[in-house]
């Protein structure tokens, strides 16, 4: 066990013996933190930074896996919250901020006309394919993208166990930017496809007005367009990725960046279409949970009010732009790319003769976690960073790609690890 992480070690060990994993969430876990170089338990986030409990502090470029747009700790929001903690948090009757957190919505994302809402991403896109199978009485789906835990989903990746193969044969998979395998699938099941759900965008931008084809074949073949927004929401721009390209789907769902990590997604759309969750049953017990819903109206007003989505883009085009440079400067092309939008970018690694991707990705993790930068692929950027923050992670960059480059004469990564490497255990985009 290392000095450096003996709490987190500690901790996981006994968390072991209740928790499946160790940890709620999968990206959260062992199977995504290697062993021995990573923390696995935080105690506090303030800003653009996390603090693990052995006291260690990171640059955190994750952002709880896209939740935290504005910052950890944001004083707006937390102030909202204390005021709602004093009212209650849930109560026998709906409250007025179901009302306002709708009305804002609607107010900001081009295809909300109206609104219900859940407390994961998971919640939402299931909400919208029964509503979408509702509205159409068909029930194939096509997907791309992430889209979540619950059947109709998993059932189409390697992570389908439990999952009746009735329900998986329901719903099949295209690919981002090929239109063609989309017209594929739809002749394959004409007149059968409820809904075909995307995500806008995530590692490359949409080409030749692909989003725009997917709309114009959805709609030829009376199937309902969902925009899985939960990452791009209230983040790529303030009416999200449908916003930014252009292009207003039937239905949209939101998630993470829409109360700054306090738990709440949506589902929002067309009237014609949302009436219908009068008929299909998607209700919550904490669906209008009060701390959430302030948390969101506080957020959703500061992103109205200030350069919060100008200041991120800005400072994630100088986090891009200075990585590419580097990469180019170590003559590391050949491996890295920089991929991606400025409020969530990539960097990507390729196998090469002497080391996987997965492997080369356990090394940079190792770098960045030794370094105080908590970053595993992604740069994850919130209002709170700073280019100062940005110029710190360079310089973690540039002790792992003079790394890189010792690494290449070696021809041996293993040598450098100071864990087992990672292993691709489940891969959507």
């Amino acid at each position: 066990m290392g000095e450096r992480y003996k709490n987190s070690e500690a901790l996981l060990e006994r968390a072991l013996k209740t928790v499946p994993l160790g940890s709620q969430t999968f990206s959260k876990s062992i199977t995504q933190l290697p062993h021995g170089i990573s923390p696995y338990f935080a105690e506090r986030g303030e800003g653009a930074y996390l603090f693990d409990v052995d006291g260690n502090r990171y640059t955190d470029f994750m952002n709880s896996l896209l939740s935290i747009t504005l910052g950890y700790n944001d004083k707006d929001v937390v102030d909202a919250v204390k005021a709602q903690l004093d009212k209650g948090t849930i109560f026998s009757l709906a409250s007025e901020l179901e009302v306002q957190v709708a009305e804002k919505i609607c107010e900001m994302v081009p295809c909300a006309e109206m609104v219900r809402f859940g407390k994961n991403g998971s919640d939402a896109t299931a909400g919208a394919i029964r509503v979408a199978r509702a509205y159409t009485k068909k029930e194939h789906v096509l997907v791309c993208g992430y889209h979540g835990w619950q059947d109709w989903y998993i059932g189409s990746t390697p992570r389908n166990l439990g999952v009746p193969k009735s329900t998986s044969d329901l719903t099949h998979t295209f690919n981002y930017n090929d239109i063609d395998s989309l017209e594929k699938l739809l002749k394959e099941f004409e007149g059968d496809v409820a809904a075909v759900i995307l995500e806008p965008v995530n590692v490359f931008p949409p080409e030749d007005n692909f989003l725009q084809k997917v709309k114009d074949l959805t709609h030829q073949h009376n199937a309902v367009l969902v925009f899985d927004e939960t990452i791009t929401g209230f983040r790529y721009a303030n009416g999200g990725a449908q916003e930014l390209f252009g292009v207003t789907p039937d239905l949209a769902t939101f998630g993470k960046g829409l109360a700054n990590g306090y738990p709440v997604s949506a589902v929002a759309g067309k009237r014609e279409i949302m009436k219908l969750m009068e008929e299909i049953f998607f209700s919550f017990t904490f669906g209008g949970e009060t701390l959430s819903l302030a948390a969101s109206l506080a957020t959703l007003n500061k992103l109205q009010n200030g350069p919060i989505l100008e200041t991120i883009k800005e400072t994630g085009r100088y986090l891009m732009d200075s990585l590419s440079k580097k990469i180019l400067e170590h003559k590391l092309g050949h491996i890295f790319s920089v991929e991606g939008y400025p409020v969530w970018s990539f960097i990507i690694a390729k196998d090469t003769d002497y080391a996987t991707m997965w492997e080369i990705k356990t090394l940079m993790q190792q770098e960045m976690l030794e370094n105080g930068m908590f970053m595993i692929g992604t740069h994850n950027m919130s209002y709170a960073h700073t280019k100062e923050d940005v110029d710190n992670l360079m310089e973690v960059y540039e002790s792992f790609f003079i790394k890189m480059k010792q690494v290449e004469e070696a021809k041996n990564l293993n040598q450098f690890l100071k864990s087992k490497p990672l292993v691709n255990l489940f891969k959507v985009r």
